[in-house]
């Protein structure tokens, strides 16, 4: 499950098994002895007592016990920093993973996490078993540092009661449908007051990390770079659309009224999560969703579909933003077979990936695990998967910066939503230097 932090923070985490077969060795009055198994360590970004380290730690029991010559040990809730700073002292944990896909530019370029492409080869394991999105998102310049485990993608979630209720009989595919359907949603309170909000669109709400504006950009066709890597905001039509459609449902509602409502609202990663206490009607939000619900408020009535899109790309509907969680081997492991097993194993075995699927709801990352039949399927859960299949879901550019831009972005239209900025091509256009002077900067940084 992907879990996120404010919008400067980068959510981190590893996950590893490693397999390794236990020898014996024959004494000199044939007596067999069982050697020493080799003990190694995978590092995760889930809290612990969480129930997701819960879930993980049971199916790494069970590859244990197909692998009695390791010993894995699960250690969890660890971040970026920590695995950045095991690899400068040289003693770095034998498998990492990490929730920020966007990161994978600075592990590859930097050599912090090694190259898994000889030893992909060596297996006989091709790219082409990872849809197209998640082989790009664990790749940089041609070095495949990481490869996926599980996967997010995000749709919209909507309160069928509160349909009904406004006479709505179908979820919203473009976004001034949209618009339309979330002020017939709104209520407010005798004050005047917010008390329900249709959807709210700031982007410092909720999932803001990786931040909210990165899973706009699909459905609006917009593209963040040109040919030569250069940032095009300003250019691409894309994204004024996207930014003065959300500025324009902010104002409708007000922004020091939306700002009111948000700030008595419960924790995104709760209970008392607005959407599924019926204060949001409707929310863009991950598969993970889908099991919070279920654990939390099994008689919410609610339906899941695909976020609308652009009035001008009716064709996007159905895609949506993917992101995910990767694995890897960082440089100076001690342990480099045993670790290879386990990222092969946690990457690409069906029915682990499977068994993970249904014990997290997070999107199987292989084509062959979303197809299997060990996957539980549901109305909610199978929208998801068919966000992730569409050959116009998208990710965001992976770069040497990592996240560095899209924070740039998202500090961008948070004063964009507030009224602080005033010219909208002309702040794009400023932005897209800050973007270009960030990357040409990140050419000069060093190795871990």
């Amino acid at each position: 499950m992907i879990r996120r932090l404010a919008a400067a923070a980068v959510v981190l985490a590893a996950l590893g098994l490693v397999a390794g077969v236990a020898r014996a060795v024959t004494s000199s009055s044939s007596e067999k002895k069982a050697t020493k198994a080799t003990k190694i360590t995978i590092w995760v970004g889930f809290l612990p007592s969480t129930h997701e380290l819960k879930v993980l730690k049971g199916l790494i029991a069970e590859y244990d016990k197909k692998t009695p010559g390791v010993e894995v040990d699960v250690v969890g809730g660890i971040r970026d920093a920590k695995i950045i700073a095991a690899i400068r002292s040289g003693n770095p944990p034998d498998v990492v993973s990490s929730f920020a896909s966007s990161n994978v530019g600075t592990f590859c370029s930097t050599g912090a996490w090694i190259d898994l492409g000889p030893l992909m080869k060596q297996s006989h394991i091709s790219p082409s078993i990872f849809p197209k999105a998640s082989q790009y998102y664990t790749q940089y310049n041609g070095v495949r540092c990481a490869l996926p485990m599980l996967a997010d993608d995000f749709g919209l979630y909507y309160n069928s009661d509160l349909f009904k209720k406004a006479g709505i009989t179908r979820p919203p595919h473009t976004f001034s449908e949209l618009t339309a359907d979330a002020k017939k949603l709104t209520t407010k309170n005798a004050d005047g007051s917010l008390k329900v909000v249709g959807y709210d669109p700031a982007s410092a709400f909720y999932d803001d990390q990786p931040p909210k504006i990165t899973f706009y950009a699909p459905l609006f066709g917009a593209k963040y770079t040109d040919a030569q890597g250069h940032s095009i905001l300003a250019k691409e039509p894309g994204w004024a659309r996207y930014f003065r459609w959300q500025k324009g449902l902010i104002d409708y509602y007000g922004w020091d009224k939306l700002q009111r409502f948000q700030s008595g609202l419960g924790q995104e990663f709760s209970a008392s999560n607005a959407f599924e206490t019926g204060q949001l009607a409707m929310m863009v939000d991950g598969e993970w969703r889908v099991a919070f619900i279920q654990n939390e408020h099994p008689n919410l009535s609610y339906a899941t579909a695909p976020m609308p899109v652009d009035d001008a790309h009716p064709e996007l509907y159905g895609a949506g933003y993917i992101n995910g969680t990767i694995i890897g081997i960082p440089k100076g492991v001690k342990h480099k077979d045993e670790a290879w097993a386990l990222v092969k194993y946690l990457a690409t075995n069906t029915h682990f990936l499977a068994q993970f699927s249904n014990g997290i709801r997070n999107v199987p990352s292989t084509i062959a695990s979303s197809k299997s039949p060990e996957i539980k399927r549901d109305k909610h859960f199978s929208t998801f998967l068919k966000i992730f299949a569409n050959k116009h879901s998208a990710t965001t550019p992976i770069t040497a910066v990592g996240a560095g831009y899209q924070d740039l972005i998202q500090s961008f239209a948070v004063k964009w939503q507030a009224g602080d900025v005033k010219d909208l091509v002309g702040g794009l256009k400023n932005l897209d230097k800050q973007i270009d002077d960030q990357l040409a900067q990140a050419k000069k940084g060093g190795k871990p």
